[in-house]
């Protein structure tokens, strides 16, 4: 059963259409990779999903519940957590109050300790600069605390929003080797990537996005193979491409 179900999913800003018809589903335990260029809606249905876009039409499900129009405070409580692209960080404070923020709609207040620890462990750079203003951090290090703020809200779905971009290929490595080891935990992650290899290379099932609609779907091990893949993404033939 899906623990995420979009539905038709369309939102506008004013006369701009950000997304024209999505639908998709996630799965508990999965690994889903949203694909496409940039402007081919990956981040606005993330920000729908996550309360931060107003949905026009369709419907957003999460666990059984419709949730679309919820304000995103609500969303987070609920168990669904994103971490941006661009990390949003709050520059003037420091590695450890970035991440208790995080924590803030976490219903058990005495999970916050054991939640410092988890994420601790997981980016001991982090542990290293947790009094250290965000604004210091190198681009590795933000994108770190930004995943590490959303772990602190202890989600059951949590969602990324371009994790690899502008990061040096070692840094990359690490991130989805973090990654991998969050879904080993339990962890169902939905994720927005430009990189194919990256993100087929982690995900279960994936889909690729076109001008605000599904343009294909299906296994990621099936898709790597699909040459369509590449020709949606890039918008040209293969033939043209080579």
């Amino acid at each position: 059963m899906a623990e995420l179900k979009v539905e038709h999913l369309e939102v506008r800003y004013g006369d701009l259409v950000g997304v024209a018809d999505i639908s998709l589903a996630v799965a508990d335990g999965q690994v889903v990779a949203l694909l496409g260029s940039n402007g081919a809606g990956k981040t606005t249905t993330l920000n729908a999903i996550a309360g931060l876009a107003q949905v026009a039409r369709g419907r957003i499900e999460w666990r059984g519940e419709t949730i679309s129009g919820e304000p995103a405070y609500a969303i987070v409580s609920k168990g669904l957590a994103l971490s941006p692209e661009g990390w949003r960080l709050f520059v003037g404070q420091t590695v450890e109050q970035n991440l208790r923020l995080g924590a803030t709609a976490l219903a058990d207040r005495s999970r916050i300790e054991a939640l410092f620890d988890r994420v601790y462990t997981l980016f001991p750079r982090l542990a290293e600069r947790r009094r250290q203003s965000a604004g210091t951090l190198s681009g590795g290090e933000r994108q770190m605390l930004a995943l590490g703020r959303a772990l602190m809200s202890e989600p059951r779905l949590l969602m990324l929003d371009e994790p690899s971009l502008g990061l040096a290929p070692a840094v990359v490595e690490q991130l989805y080797d973090t990654l991998k080891e969050l879904h080993r935990q339990g962890l169902t992650l939905l994720l927005a990537e430009q990189s194919i290899p990256l993100a087929l290379g982690i995900a279960d099932y994936a889909y690729v996005l076109q001008t605000g609609r599904i343009a294909l779907e299906g296994p990621a091990a099936e898709l790597e193979r699909n040459e369509q893949v590449q020709e949606i993404y890039l918008g040209m033939s293969a033939v043209n491409s080579v």
